[in-house]
């Protein structure tokens, strides 16, 4: 793997996020030293604050993308803070890859593979904690490729395709076990969300629709607040909530002082069903998300508006967005990567034709992933990934090119 930088702009790829984080860390909290590659030591009587065993605090985002490639199986972690790519266990006939900030999730028609890409952050509200450990692979998961994997600091909720959910400890998946899970009893219609130290759930009414209900963590009912969701499809945590996907638009689900109320935001009219938000991306952090409205436009959905945005974009591929102030980016069926303002829709700009085949197959193809300063549009045919600084004129900072096809990708880290 080798990293092409423009001759004409090399710089740093991190300085933004580097600063912001290394304030952070400098007002609320104590970095750590010790290797990530080595055993760390026990903690002392005086144990810094955000203290990991085994891990590395950094000051910047310690931002990584694991790659598959479904054909050979072959998968690889390429670390963003040090260029380097790092070869791991195969998974082949990968169907989907997803990550919930630090474990990605290969699913195959035969069971989910767990991996610890060794990169993810801690949120304290008001400061955030970055760490860095050793990648290692955690176990097989008996749920396939229509698995839905649902994470917070405590549990791991996996949603199989007839709506059993089984609950995962947390913290034996960072220890590199599996363990034995729990099962949430009954069935659920979308996938479970762990959220403010409980779980919510979508649970079929019997009339066509489903009902949102609250357990604890071990599974007992503790809230019905009241709201349905009609062909629920998609969901994100946001800082102000969960949203849940819904047929006319969405429902938001907050938690205040150990009571949950769930807030509909709906589309202003009537919207086909081929034309519906049904699966969202946004940067990890952010409250402005994005989903296909169709094939040839765009859905911006502002959650500390209530708002919803339609943006006619032209054959969509791949979609996201650092929320506000930043552009739309959606990649487009000509290989270009095109800028749109979220605000008002209007066209910014675009880059080269960076891709000869922009075309996306079933869960596998170009995505475009997200964090505070950069953005990263993975290019299978052409066995490499872009950097683009968003901020910048949709200008490519890097280029990582790879001894794989990595036609699924998902970004660590956050």
């Amino acid at each position: 793997m080798s990293a092409r930088i423009p001759a004409r702009r090399a710089t740093a790829a991190r300085t933004p996020a580097a600063l912001l984080a290394a304030a952070l860390l400098v007002t609320g909290c104590s970095a750590q030293d010790d290797d990530a590659s080595a055993p760390s030591s026990s903690p002392s009587a005086t144990t810094p604050h955000g203290y990991v065993e085994g891990a590395k605090e950094s000051a910047e985002q310690q931002s990584r993308l694991l790659l598959n490639d479904p054909g050979t199986g072959n998968t690889r972690v390429l670390d963003l803070i040090t260029g380097t790519t790092h070869k791991v266990s195969g998974t082949k006939d990968t169907a989907r890859l997803t990550t919930d900030g630090r474990f990605g999730f290969l699913h195959t028609a035969d069971g989910t593979r767990v991996l610890d890409a060794g990169s993810w952050m801690v949120d304290h509200g008001d400061h955030v904690h970055y760490y860095r450990a050793a990648i290692r692979a955690v176990g097989d998961l008996p749920a396939g490729s229509g698995a839905q994997v649902r994470s917070d600091a405590a549990v791991t909720a996996v949603t199989d395709e007839d709506g059993r959910t089984a609950l995962y400890d947390r913290t034996a998946l960072e220890k590199g076990r599996t363990g034995s899970p729990t099962t949430l009893p009954g069935t659920h219609t979308a996938a479970v969300v762990p959220y403010a130290e409980h779980l919510l759930a979508l649970t079929d009414d019997g009339e066509g629709t489903a009902e949102l209900t609250v357990y604890d963590r071990d599974g007992k009912r503790v809230a019905t607040p009241g709201a349905r969701c009609e062909d629920p499809s998609g969901d994100a945590v946001t800082r102000r909530g969960v949203v849940l996907g819904c047929a006319d638009g969405a429902l938001l689900v907050r938690e205040d002082d150990g009571e949950f109320t769930a807030e509909r935001i709906p589309y202003d009219g009537d919207v086909p069903a081929k034309e519906r938000a049904t699966a969202f991306h946004h940067r990890a952090g952010s409250d402005t998300l994005t989903a296909p409205a169709g094939d040839r436009a765009v859905w911006v959905l502002d959650v500390t508006d209530r708002t919803w945005t339609r943006v006619p974009t032209g054959p969509v591929v791949a979609a996201n967005t650092a929320g506000e102030g930043s552009p739309l980016l959606v990649l487009q069926t000509d290989g270009s990567l095109h800028g749109y303002d979220i605000a008002t829709g209007k066209h910014l700009t675009r880059t080269e034709r960076l891709l000869e085949d922009a075309t996306a197959q079933g869960g596998t193809g170009p995505v475009i992933e997200v964090d505070r300063s950069r953005a990263y549009l993975n290019d299978p045919e052409g066995r490499r990934v872009y950097e683009i600084d968003y901020n910048d004129n949709l200008r490519i900072a890097r280029t990582f090119d790879l001894d794989i096809e990595p036609a699924l990708m998902v970004e660590t880290g956050r």
